[in-house]
């Protein structure tokens, strides 16, 4: 049986180290690893591209000992990690009204509810990276994890805004671009780092997770299952 699912790349841009890994989920829901490549990484400090010529050098570096790990592969996007000094994040709070109660709350509501928040205000030279929904509130009830069913009159949410330095992310895009790839999501490192090896009892019971690279350490805190800091 031919497996339709995508082929998902992953690229690490490190102090130390870049690497591509990909992969895609198999018949059975497990994630199956298809090719993995990595270089030296010079052109990188704590998070920041300093030298794109060489970073662009170290990527397709990285890319051809992907393919040499599996020659049928064929990679145009890649989810980039991102991670330094310069990431910041605050919380947010976020409310819509809605014009009539007696249908249920959809997802369009709720991805207005998001994109309100891409017009938080954040300091010149920032820009949002992500922004991840804690918990919803249904008019008087709280802590709702998904408020998609409910029926109200209020609809609001708790917001982790994940934000970074505009031209430091300019430079991981164009580096990416240049090596010939397309950036197709940037993921805070922490939290591609629990996705992979924390399981959703150790989100909920509450954890720390703590990235520690070459050249910056990141820490990610979890309870009750909700993102509570970076």
């Amino acid at each position: 049986m031919v497996n339709t699912n995508p082929v998902i790349v992953g690229l690490d841009i490190g102090t130390t180290k870049i690497a591509a890994i990909a992969g895609r989920k198999n018949e059975y829901g497990k994630l199956e690893i298809l090719g993995f490549g990595r270089a030296n990484s010079n052109g990188v400090q704590h998070g920041m591209v300093l030298n794109i010529d060489q970073t662009i050098k170290a990527i397709e570096m990285a890319l051809k000992n992907c393919y040499d790990s599996n020659p049928n592969l064929a990679i145009e996007e890649v989810y980039v990690g991102i991670a330094g000094h310069h990431i910041k994040s605050l919380q947010t709070r976020g409310d819509i009204v809605r014009q009539t109660t007696e249908e249920e709350i959809r997802q369009e509501e709720v991805d207005r509810l998001v994109a309100d928040q891409y017009r938080t205000y954040i300091p010149a030279g920032d820009q949002i990276i992500d922004v991840i929904p804690q918990e919803f509130t249904v008019d008087n009830f709280q802590n709702i994890p998904n408020p998609i069913g409910y029926s109200g009159v209020k609809v609001g949410a708790n917001f982790h805004i994940i934000t970074g330095d505009k031209n430091a992310i300019r430079n991981i895009n164009r580096s990416v671009e240049k090596a010939g790839l397309i950036t197709k999501d940037l993921v805070l490192q922490p939290l591609a780092s629990a996705a992979a090896v924390m399981c959703d009892q150790d989100l909920e019971a509450g954890v720390a997770i703590v990235d520690i690279g070459g050249g910056t350490t990141d820490l990610a805190v979890f309870y009750e299952g909700i993102l509570k800091h970076t």
